[in-house]
């Protein structure tokens, strides 16, 4: 019975640690972000958050009139956006609190409206980033990765990867990394010696079948998922891999017949034939090789640009291997599998964004491998791996912080920039033109108008005609939060020791 509550207040600390780190990330992620939707993939997420919030529906009218639409007509001539509507129920608390509750703060015009629900609608990836990386932590606490070096790691993830710069966006790439991570804390919180429970299994099948539902290739987790465990376990697993994929046939199930019922097929996705320049978007006639290149070593999207960590992490794959077999089976498999399928795709670079958009949740899986590299070096006081964490961890973060700064789409719309003549993506494009609008801003006095300059949620709101006075109130209120928070986080990890 002692070693029991032993282990019982042990497992407790790791718990409210991750409350704190939740906390603070969170904030943080509030006061940074753009506050803003810019793209065609954010616009009709908006859109459809829109008409569920306050029609009851998933049609997106108001895209067609304001000549914003991505997506294609149903069966009935209502139009729909490409994505299913996943990411937009779960961000429709958030639209909600902008519509019901921020609009109505003194300081806002009514001509501001959809700037506000824009603004609340865009905080919620700030929510799901940190809940990325609090699972992230929960799960190096679980093989053993002592708290100061799994803080560390997650520090490195929370800050260094484009898991920050998309916490600003609304985008569903954090939706989707914190859904991946959760399921893997879950499934992967048994000893090492233990097989993986049926009931974890059904829960991350039925779990990760619905995540289809936020985006449809999220159906490449259910198969990496169940080889993790099979991986793991061996013979063992069968049971546990075979349940996943049998409860995920729930959520994948609820995905096609909403394609039949809106499209009149089960693979009729909302996607449109053709966008940009009569382009189709949505095939796999990349040159591979094309694909591959860009990921790893294009200027403008390569993962060792944009995640640095990624160096160090891929060094403890080995020692995860012997810890946790399916965690480092998801750190290999997701990156894997996501620069296997995506380097095929037609606009692999995924659009106007930042970096490696498609790969942000398997660059979190691969990072994985900070815990053990970490552990070892709190353990043995290894000065020189430390150091090459903190400049990692710096290199990473003024990347993302460059990113943050400005507008990408101020840097990327401009023809032939980041596009040629037909609309494929240049190879050559680089974080130079980030940079350049950095250095522009830093060096005028001149405002920029709405939409340029300064991509902060403060700032273009103020250009927009909310009273500072209003947005001063709600950033303190958000310092305050994050001063707490940390405040909080500091006190346990000294307790801890």
């Amino acid at each position: 019975m002692e070693g029991s509550g032993k282990a019982s207040s042990a497992r407790t600390r790791p718990g409210t640690l991750a409350l704190w780190l939740f906390a603070a990330l969170q904030f943080f992620y509030l006061l940074t972000s753009t506050g803003r939707v810019r793209t065609p993939d954010e616009y009709n997420t908006l859109y459809t958050t829109e008409s569920l919030v306050l029609h009851g529906t998933t049609a997106v009218p108001q895209a067609v009139a304001r000549n914003n639409f991505y997506g294609r007509l149903d069966v009935h001539g209502q139009p729909r956006a490409a994505y299913p509507p996943g990411q937009a129920l779960v961000c429709a608390p958030w639209y909600a609190f902008g519509q019901y509750v921020l609009v109505r703060l003194p300081g806002v015009p009514a001509e501001d409206t959809d700037l506000v629900v824009a603004f609340a609608s865009c905080l919620s990836s700030a929510t799901f980033a940190a809940l990325a990386v609090t699972f992230f932590f929960l799960i190096l606490c679980g093989i053993g990765t002592p708290v100061r070096a799994g803080l560390f790691a997650a520090a490195m993830v929370g800050l260094a990867t484009p898991v920050f710069t998309y916490s600003g966006y609304l985008f569903s790439e954090p939706l989707s990394a914190a859904v991946f991570m959760g399921v893997a804390w879950v499934l992967f919180d048994a000893a090492a010696d233990a097989a993986i429970s049926l009931r974890a299994a059904t829960f991350a099948g039925l779990v990760l079948g619905l995540s289809t539902i936020i985006r449809p290739t999220n159906v490449l987790a259910i198969g990496i998922f169940a080889a993790a465990v099979l991986l793991r376990d061996r013979k063992g697993g069968l049971r546990a891999a075979f349940a996943l994929c049998a409860a995920s046939v729930f959520g994948v199930g609820i995905l096609l017949a909403h394609n039949a019922v809106l499209f009149g097929s089960p693979f009729q996705f909302g996607y449109p034939a053709a966008a940009e320049g009569a382009k189709r978007l949505n095939s796999f006639d990349m040159p591979l090789l094309t694909g591959l290149y860009g990921f790893l070593f294009s200027p403008g999207k390569s993962v060792f640009i944009f995640a640095p960590p990624i160096l160090l992490a891929l060094a403890g794959l080995r020692a995860l291997w012997r810890r946790e077999r399916g965690l480092a089976a998801l750190a290999v498999l997701f990156p894997l599998a996501g620069l296997a399928f995506y380097s095929k795709y037609s606009q692999w670079e995924g659009g106007y964004c930042v970096g490696p958009r498609y790969l942000v949740p398997g660059l979190v899986f691969l990072c994985l491998g900070l815990g053990p590299v970490l552990a070892k070096a709190w353990a043995e006081r290894e000065a020189r791996i430390k150091a090459i964490a903190v400049l990692l961890l710096l290199l990473g973060a003024t990347v993302q912080m460059v990113s943050l700064a400005t507008s990408f789409m101020e840097d990327q719309a401009p023809k032939g920039r980041y596009y040629d003549a037909h609309w494929n993506y240049r190879l050559d494009y680089s974080l130079g033109g980030p940079v350049h609008l950095l250095w522009k801003y830093l060096n005028s006095s001149e405002p920029a108008r709405l939409g340029l300059g300064w991509d902060r949620w403060f700032v273009f709101l103020v250009k927009g005609g909310v009273s500072r006075a209003t947005l001063a109130v709600l950033l303190a209120g958000m310092a305050a939060g994050f001063a707490i928070s940390v405040l909080g986080l500091a006190r346990c990890v000294r307790q801890d020791s």
